[in-house]
């Protein structure tokens, strides 16, 4: 890739290739960090020869933080610099914007939410972001504390990973001394789509498009990404992956069985969308036709589907309940 000193030949090489790294989705996410981090390069090289007037962090979010991406992914990411000066603020300023840009034209689409480099909320220095973290944490709005989530998510790309550990410790913090944050992470994510009817049948789109199809992203995996990050949320967790923060989950007695087949059953979700690879747009990886599965998928999914419910639901409970 040392010869990509463009978005377009960037995005070609990423075409051409990509398809030899659907064997399993860390292969895939590994392609995908590759592939954006040329694109911080590039972007980098656009802004002339000087390099970063000091040190950063460009970090992911949502799936691409959580190492989830499937063969299409949208733009999540965000800048975190060293210190504001006029000089610094005006170079991540372009740069954020240069960064969502070059990620459109290599293929991945903008973030309809507008968590981008691009956006003032996800481009600051490092003190900004600590005081922006805490008046989140201090508002009481549905939408600071879904972006207490997304950032929660946050996984550094490229830079100085020691600003994302130092501004999540910040959220850990404040959630042992107050505990009523993570009642209100719960009540942000306790609605749940319904995947299994009353007579236990897999629930499907009935129109548009994707008639036929159960929506991956609302029925299967968000009961998982969820629930777990909740979870780790709680026990103060820096790792992002749902995976990895399973298995660092499992090990602590109180959640062991409850969390008895989340690991497989996520695996088994991302294998399933790594199977959607005759997709056209963003969207589409997100829908599973449930007629092209066998009976014994068709058996799984619902299985993974009601386990994840039932994940869902006890997590609620339990920090419903809670007397911390």
């Amino acid at each position: 890739m040392f010869f990509l000193e463009t978005y377009e030949s960037i995005k070609a090489w990423k075409d051409a290739h990509i398809s030899s790294f659907l064997t399993n989705h860390v292969s895939l996410n590994t392609f995908h960090d590759r592939v954006m981090r040329k694109v911080l390069e590039v972007a980098m090289m656009n802004m002339g020869d000087k390099g970063a007037p000091c040190h950063f962090a460009w970090f992911l979010t949502g799936s691409g933080g959580r190492l989830e991406q499937g063969l299409i992914s949208d733009q999540d990411h965000g800048l975190v610099y060293e210190h504001s000066t006029p000089v610094n603020d005006s170079y991540f300023k372009m740069l954020g914007s240069e960064l969502a840009n070059g990620l459109d034209v290599v293929g991945y689409p903008y973030c309809t939410g507008h968590i981008m480099s691009s956006n003032p909320v996800w481009c600051k220095s490092y003190r900004e972001w600590e005081r922006q973290i805490k008046n989140w944490m201090e508002e009481e709005s549905w939408k600071s504390i879904r972006y207490l989530q997304i950032f929660c998510d946050a996984r550094v790309l490229y830079g100085q990973k020691e600003y994302i550990k130092q501004l999540k410790t910040v959220i850990h913090q404040y959630q042992k001394e107050h505990p009523i944050l993570l009642r209100r992470f719960m009540e942000n994510v306790k609605h749940l789509k319904n995947s299994i009817g009353p007579m236990g049948q897999i629930l499907v789109e009935l129109h548009g498009v994707h008639r036929g199809h159960i929506n991956l992203k609302y029925g299967a995996f968000l009961p998982y990404v969820n629930s777990i990050r909740l979870l780790s949320i709680k026990e103060g967790l820096y790792e992002t992956g749902t995976l990895e923060r399973i298995r660092i989950l499992q090990g602590n007695a109180k959640y062991e069985n409850l969390l008895k087949y989340s690991y497989d059953n996520f695996s088994s979700l991302l294998n399933y969308r790594m199977g959607l690879f005759h997709v056209e747009d963003y969207d589409d990886t997100h829908f599973l036709n449930v007629k092209t599965l066998t009976k014994e998928q068709k058996k799984e999914i619902k299985r993974i589907l009601k386990n994840g419910k039932k994940l869902h639901d006890t997590v609620i409970d339990l920090i419903n309940n809670s007397r911390e």
